[in-house]
């Protein structure tokens, strides 16, 4: 995908202002349109509502009688040409290890429900099925692919706190896995999901049409705010997150939920700086660099 030299700015009705990076995701796309966010929520301007980032764009919801749309869009379009410019392009955030169920019963007795008329391959599991698209051994090769690589929050968003996590490999070594030929009208909380590049975690029970491949064994989304890790809002993940899964068996999975129901549980993470270049240049070795982070805690 070509990438713009320069976003497109349209507006929507009186209180939104979209600001398109590129057509479609890409790592450069993504960090321009993460770091204008995050440079324009610094700024705390009078009138701005929300700002929500997503993968190759980003929503401004403003109140035009504080901020007038001109200088709305003139401030944007700075903050762009700042980012682009920078000789440095990098972002301030952290790697988080999110423990996973991998091959559980609970997604795979679902996927089983619904495979005739929803399904791609009538036998085995999701699983079974992405490891055969992706040209891969089998189910536990997929698996060793899955983890072994950090992933990054492009966006959050479809339901509340559901993170699109975008592999941190080079393209040929994408894992990709077309979605259900129709959606579910059920998908057990917490599920990791795949669709065409994109992996999630689904916060919540419902519908979906991701493939699906494990469970997450502590909630990201906590309306409560009961866990440590919510105590500034209930969404656990930000754009701009690095994401390491860790495969755990059924006796730890089943742990770390009795720590969640205590109410003890905290997610293992660290700062990092995610350079944008050093990422581009050589994925497999800035891989490492960024795990190393994750190892000294």
């Amino acid at each position: 995908m070509t990438q713009q030299s320069q976003a497109r700015y349209t507006w929507g009705g009186d209180e939104f202002l979209f600001i398109e990076i590129a057509e479609g995701m890409s790592l450069e796309a993504n960090f321009i349109s993460n770091s204008i966010a995050n440079a324009l929520e610094a700024k705390a301007l009078d009138g701005v509502i929300d700002i929500c980032p997503a993968n190759a764009s980003l929503l401004i919801r403003f109140n035009p009688d504080t901020l007038p749309p001109a200088e709305l869009e003139q401030v944007a379009r700075s903050l762009e040409a700042e980012v682009r410019a920078s000789t440095r392009q990098v972002l301030e955030t952290r790697i988080v290890e999110i423990p996973v169920w991998y091959n559980d019963p609970y997604t795979n007795e679902t996927g089983a429900r619904f495979r005739a008329g929803y399904h791609q391959r009538p036998e085995g599991n999701d699983l079974d099925y992405a490891a055969e698209v992706n040209n891969l051994a089998d189910a536990a090769e997929f698996i060793k692919r899955h983890h072994e690589s950090p992933w990054l929050v492009s966006m959050v968003g479809f339901v509340a706190g559901l993170p699109f996590l975008y592999q941190l490999v080079d393209r040929e070594h994408q894992l990709e896995v077309p979605k259900y030929l129709s959606p579910r009208t059920d998908t057990p909380a917490l599920t990791i999901g795949h669709g065409g590049c994109f992996s999630c975690i689904y916060s919540v029970r419902g519908a979906g049409g991701y493939q699906m491949f494990g469970v997450a064994a502590a909630p990201i989304f906590d309306p409560g705010q009961e866990l440590a890790d919510f105590a500034d809002f209930m969404v656990f993940f930000k754009p701009g997150d690095i994401v390491k899964f860790k495969p755990v068996d059924e006796a730890e999975y089943k742990r770390i939920q009795a720590e969640v129901e205590a109410g003890t549980f905290t997610y293992r993470q660290a700062p990092v700086s995610f350079d944008l270049a050093a990422a581009l240049a050589d994925p497999e070795g800035y891989k490492a660099t960024l795990l190393e982070a994750l190892n000294g805690i």
